[in-house]
Formats: structure tokens, sequence, C-alpha cells
């Protein structure tokens, strides 16, 4: 799925090159994230409601534009990475769990821009999330448990862009888009993440939707002599995951946020 996806946006972007003599922007892109999620459950005789906090770490991946003429560009970024759970607690009519997690996600988003004066661009295209979770659960008899969930989700984002010139080759840099997106794939648990008596895996699909904000602000150098723009800012990422089937899966919805620093260089040339 994620390997069809990232083929189309590579296509979409570079089949317009061969056609028109156009401006393009390659360079790579990073952010260093803190994250957390609560879970929102109905049944608390099953599961009392649930915070986990995630381990810092850095996603990373490419950055590409390509200046179709004065008005429009296209542009395409995907991130990457492996987050951590810290060690959380919590208890239900089961008894004390120490539960620990990590999961793999990626994050993609392709837009259309059109500039509406100097300083702003609308945008508008389409958003992709995916994550695998892998989590494992303690219990206070000395009992261990595992579950694994493969997540997919993708939709339509719109958004506003914002370019200011501080001083000579300085800019300021801001972005706020809204996106609302479909379940694409898959939801299963494993050797019973809510009950102690499977014996077996045992899965099920779960339909969701999910919908959020993404903002950033971000300082911005030109270096003319090689083309090159480097740009420092801080991203804040904010959306919720709505199951359409909380009675089979006990979770209502997710509220999810991420925030911390951005990093990106890229390069500009002509074809």
């Amino acid at each position: 799925m994620i390997r069809k996806f990232l083929m189309y946006m590579c296509a979409v972007i570079i089949i317009p090159c061969q056609a028109y003599a156009l401006d393009i922007t390659v360079g790579a892109t990073t952010w260093y994230a803190w994250g957390n999620r609560y879970e929102n459950t109905q049944d608390y005789s099953i599961r009392t409601n649930s915070n986990y906090a995630f381990d810092p770490a850095f996603l990373y991946g490419p950055a590409i534009a390509v200046k179709i003429n004065d008005d429009f560009n296209l542009t395409f970024v995907y991130l990457y990475s492996k987050f951590d759970y810290k060690e959380n607690v919590y208890k239900d009519s089961g008894g004390t769990y120490f539960v620990k997690s990590n999961i793999t996600r990626s994050d993609s988003d392709l837009a259309v821009n059109y500039r509406l004066n100097n300083y702003l661009k609308l945008f508008v295209g389409g958003k992709y999330l995916g994550y695998k979770i892998k989590l494992s659960y303690d219990d206070t008899n000395d009992e261990r448990f595992y579950a694994n969930a493969k997540h997919n989700s993708i939709g339509p984002g719109l958004g506003l862009n914002c370019t200011y010139p501080i001083i000579d080759n300085l800019f300021i840099l801001g972005t706020i888009s809204g996106f609302y997106l479909w379940s694409t794939g898959e939801e299963f648990e494993d050797y019973g993440l809510y009950s102690h008596k499977y014996t077996k895996p045992v899965s099920m699909t779960v339909g969701y939707n999910e919908y959020g904000i993404n903002t950033n602000i971000s300082a911005a150098y030109y270096i003319a002599p090689i083309s090159t723009v480097i740009s420092l800012g801080f991203r804040y990422q904010y959306f919720i995951t709505d199951y359409k089937e909380y009675d089979a899966f006990y979770i209502d919805n997710i509220k999810n946020q991420f925030y911390g620093i951005t990093l990106t260089a890229t390069y500009t040339f002509s074809l």
C-alpha cells in the first residue's frame, strides 16, 4: 500500500517535468517530535481511559517541489519514524498492567499550491497516515500479552502558506492546514489485548475516520550562490481517530498530538 502510494506521488511530480522547463526543488526534512495519545473508552468495566506519552524521536524524509508557473506549484513531503511509548501503568477489573509499545509511522502530503499574492498561497491535496503498533502487556500475575495493529488512512487536506521577508535573504514561513481521512487498512489484536481468555490470535477489521490540523512556523535563509534554502522551525500536529465500531473494539476515539523542532534543507535547479 505505502509503496504504491509513494510511486504514484513521484509519478505525479515527475511526469510534468518531461513536458515543460520547470524549477525543481529537492531536499530533506527532519522533525524531532514528542507526542502523546489519549484513548477514550466506552466500557469502563473492560478498560479505563489511557493517556500514553511517546519518547521523542526523529521523523525524516524527502521534500520535493515543482514550480509549474508563477501561480502554481506542486509539493510533496514524506516523513518516517519509529516511536517508543514510555512505560505506562493502568488498572481495570482484570488487574494492574504495565504497558510497553512502539509505533512505526509514515506521514505523507501531496499538494497543489496557488499563489494568492506575494505573501500567501492556498493549497489543496491529499494526505496519508500509516503506522504499525506493537504492544506488550505484563500484569501483576506475571502473565504477558501481545497486541499488534496496522493503521492506514488517506484523504483530502486544505490550508494556507505564508512567506514574509524579514531582511535580505531571511524569511519567516508559516503553514496551517486541516485534513479529513478515511481508513483503508485493518486493525487487529493478538493474544488477549483486552482479555485473559484468548489462547490464540484474534483479529478484527475496524473502521475509523481521522481529522485534525497541522501548523508550522520557521525561519528560512536563502543561500544564493548554491541555490539552497535552510529552514529551522516548530511544527504541531493534532488529530482525532474516531472509531465507527467501538462496541467491538472498546475504544470510542483517540486524541493524538505531536510537536517538535523541524529542520529542512532544499536545493533548486531548472530542467
